[in-house]
This record gives structure tokens, C-alpha cells and sequence, in this order.
């Protein structure tokens, strides 16, 4: 499964910052999850608990943050919404964009537990 994978690596980078703070229990974790990043966020929370198990994350709450596609035009260089199968710009329709965010999967917050000496930590 892909997302154990995914899960594996947020958890490296989930450590990184609580050694960094000196925390010993993460209380919580955000991730923000475009549509476009690859990683199906239900198979991602089931995913977590498995990956985490014996971490010092273990009891953490994983909150997924949806991330909306936005484009950027190369024709009119305006930037609006788009949707998974349909990368058009919304002001002139044209084909020629780039994906602005939506393609993310992006760590976002780190909380720590109550043994921790600082409470939280945004990682990026």
C-alpha cells in the first residue's frame, strides 16, 4: 500500500520536529492533501495507525486538511479554480496552465503532548 509508504515518511519527518523541540508525545498532526498529490486520504487514515504503532505518535489525532486546485494561466496570466480531470483556466478556457496547489501533500502542524516543553510547532 502506498500510502503506509506515505505514512512511514510523515511520521521520519513528524519525529524530526518533535526531537527538535525536545517533545516526547505528539497529541496531533495536520497534513494537507491535494487532490492531484497521488495519496487517497481514506486509505491514508487507515494507513496512519499501522505506520505510527510504537511511535511516539502513536496516540496522535491525524487531521487531512483538502487542498484546492488552483491554476495559473500561461496565456492571460490570471490564476483561478479548477477541477481533477478539467486543468482549464477559468477566465479564458484555455489548456495552458500550471498546477498552482492542489498537487500538495504537505505537513502543516505538529502539536505536542503535555510531556513536551513547548506545546506546538508549525513544520514546513
Amino acid at each position: 500500500m502506498h500510502e503506509l509508504s506515505v505514512c512511514n515518511a510523515l511520521l521520519v519527518q513528524v519525529e524530526r520536529v518533535a526531537a527538535e523541540h525536545g517533545a516526547t508525545c505528539v497529541a496531533s498532526i495536520t497534513v494537507r492533501v491535494g487532490p492531484l498529490s497521488g495519496v487517497e486520504p481514506d486509505l491514508l487514515r487507515n494507513a496512519y495507525p499501522i505506520a505510527a504503532a510504537g511511535s511516539i505518535a502513536a496516540t496522535a489525532e491525524l487531521t487531512l486538511e483538502p487542498a484546492d486546485i488552483v491554476v495559473a494561466c500561461t496565456v492571460c496570466a490570471k490564476e483561478s479554480p479548477a477541477s481533477v480531470n478539467r486543468l482549464l483556466c477559468g477566465h479564458c478556457g484555455d489548456f495552458r496552465t500550471r498546477v498552482v496547489s492542489g498537487d500538495e501533500l504537505m505537513l502543516m502542524q505538529v502539536r505536542f503532548g503535555a510531556q513536551a516543553e513547548a506545546s506546538s510547532a508549525l513544520a514546513g
